[in-house]
């Protein structure tokens, strides 16, 4: 099958912002997350690219998480003006790679990703691939049409999860997955879950009952668990709201073929060339196969770790 890649854009930006020494362009503009995106990507270009790739943005603006439950990621520190601004340089750098790029306002990054693979993940050939380090989209997998890769560590070190891994790390199916969460919260998120249950005990609670409406439901003495579940399902409605992904998020009516991996050498060329990815120009034209160290102008003595992609 023909494989459509998803890339969750914010993830993989904030991903190398934190991996990668801080660097700058030959113009004084900060470029090491921007350094580690092109590595990512042409990493992917150079090695069994994708037929079709998209990558999907967050907004700025509130989204409707935020209006429904003002405490939504309330916890999450301003981002630093040296990320902000490569994100939206980001944006430019996929669409040089020949990537679409999709966002909307008051949807997230996953929401976009959920519609795209809800629209191409039932197509005849079609298979799709997310690429993240956010494991809110593990609850979209579907057999082998719907997977999801997932940076375990740094920039390079992926796992990719189907419907076996998911059961293999969680004990639990995909779609089981939005009710683990609804029980034992997501700190990441500011959602608290629900008081007194664990990650062991939302197993057993999923692995006897299949899902938590079931749970609540079971009035009977033999239901162990029945002290600690909410007492109605109306406690869990909001909770539900904000973990499950929405797959009509408010984006241009594409076909396939609109997604279209267009990868150029002399676009990305002239791009390396004006931000100074020397050691990305080189692989780029095959001189150099192994990891190179960026030569942009650092702002402090950089020392990477590894090799990266």
């Amino acid at each position: 099958m023909e494989k459509l890649l998803l890339i969750d854009a914010n993830s993989i930006i904030h991903r190398c912002y934190h991996a990668l020494p801080p660097l700058s362009t030959p113009l004084g503009e900060p470029s090491g997350a921007l350094y580690g995106v092109s590595s990512i990507l042409l990493k992917i270009a150079q090695n069994n690219p994708p037929r079709y790739v998209a990558a999907c943005f967050d907004r700025p603006e509130p989204t409707f998480r935020k209006e429904k439950y003002k405490e939504y990621k309330a916890q999450r520190p301003p981002a630093p003006s040296d990320l902000i601004s490569q994100i939206i340089a980001a944006k430019e750098v996929f669409r040089e790679f020949g990537i679409t790029v999709f966002e909307a306002p008051g949807f997230e990054a996953d929401d976009i990703i959920a519609t795209l693979a809800s629209r191409f993940g039932e197509e005849e050939g079609i298979a799709v691939e997310v690429l993240t380090g956010d494991r809110d989209t593990l609850q979209l997998i579907s057999g082998d049409k719907i997977t999801v890769r997932f940076f375990r560590k740094g920039i390079s070190d992926t796992v990719l999860y189907n419907e076996d891994q998911v059961q293999k790390d969680f004990n639990l199916r995909p779609k089981q997955l939005i009710d683990y969460k609804i029980l034992i919260g997501d700190p990441s998120d500011n959602i608290k879950g629900v008081e007194g249950i664990g990650p062991k005990t939302a197993q057993a609670i999923l692995a006897r009952y299949g899902n938590l409406p079931s749970a609540i439901g079971d009035r009977s003495a033999e239901n162990k668990f029945r002290d600690k579940l909410p007492k109605s399902l109306e406690e869990i409605d909001l909770l539900r709201e904000l973990i499950v992904l929405r797959k009509d998020a408010p984006i241009n009516q594409v076909g396939i073929k609109d997604l279209m991996f267009e990868f150029q050498k002399e676009r990305l060329s002239r791009m390396f060339d004006a931000m100074g990815f020397e050691s990305l120009k080189k692989r780029l034209i095959g001189e150099s196969e192994a990891y190179d160290a960026p030569k942009t102008k650092p702002k402090q003595p950089p020392s990477p770790q590894g090799k990266m992609f």
